[in-house]
């Protein structure tokens, strides 16, 4: 981590003096090379399971990432790194940087070069990386990481499981929790993301199914909104 924020100082002076890096890594529960530096194939993609990718940009971008990686043999490994890109550009200067029309390729190039060697990212990762940045379709990087989350888990038939909580839960309760979603949505494998959200005022909810479909909460807030409801105080807004 502190070489990580090392890099983000280095890029500060080097490239956007407002730039800065941050990163925040969820809890991944799993039960259960080189990226061609040529053009990337795009078109119709096909998941192990023969179900057939989206047509968009970002889903043909993410199916052949996840080709390359099953490939390799890493896609759990590319998986993370997924997980990874996904903390970097949640940094909204980060993601802008990289859509700044006025900083060269070049320099964007050198960025990714220094995000891949602090988040310690596989070589065919970085080489996405830069393949989005010479076509100039690194602004649809979070939609990309959205896409491959949606055919990760359709190749290892796992179920993603959003945990909100006011603080972070302890690893055992996460490990109870992914147990309990398996039971219910029957995946072999389960992956939490973990989430903070003070409005719960405590307690915790837990979504997963298609889109999130599917809710568990066992928060405190859901319990103060049912006894009010009980009690006709409906309209009473509740000091958190």
């Amino acid at each position: 981590m502190a070489a990580f924020h090392q890099t983000a100082a280095s890029l500060q002076a080097k490239l956007l003096p407002t730039i800065r890096i941050s990163r925040t890594t969820p809890a991944n529960l799993s039960f259960s090379a080189t990226f061609p530096s040529g053009r990337l194939r795009l078109g119709q993609h096909r998941s192990h399971g023969g179900a057939r990718m989206s047509a968009s940009a970002a889903g043909s971008y993410a199916a052949a990432l996840a080709e390359v990686a099953a490939s390799n043999n890493t896609l759990d490994a590319t998986s993370g790194d997924v997980e990874k890109i996904e903390s970097v550009f949640a940094d909204s200067q980060v993601f802008d940087c990289f859509a700044n029309p006025t900083i060269s390729i070049e320099k964007k190039l050198a960025l990714v070069d220094e995000i891949a060697a602090s988040s310690s990212l596989l070589p065919h990762t970085a080489n996405f990386l830069k393949i989005l940045v010479d076509a100039k379709r690194i602004d649809i990087v979070k939609e990309i990481v959205t896409e491959f989350e949606s055919v990760y888990n359709k190749i290892t038939n796992t179920e993603l499981a959003v945990v909100s909580s006011v603080v972070p839960l302890e690893q055992q309760h996460l490990a109870q929790i992914a147990k309990q979603v398996q039971k219910l949505s029957g995946a072999k494998n389960v992956r939490i993301k973990t989430q903070i959200d003070p409005s719960l005022v405590a307690g915790f909810t837990v979504r997963f199914g298609n889109s999130g479909s599917k809710l568990i909460d066992l928060s405190v807030k859901k319990q103060l909104e049912e006894i009010a409801s009980q009690l006709d105080l409906g309209n009473i807004q509740l000091a958190v």
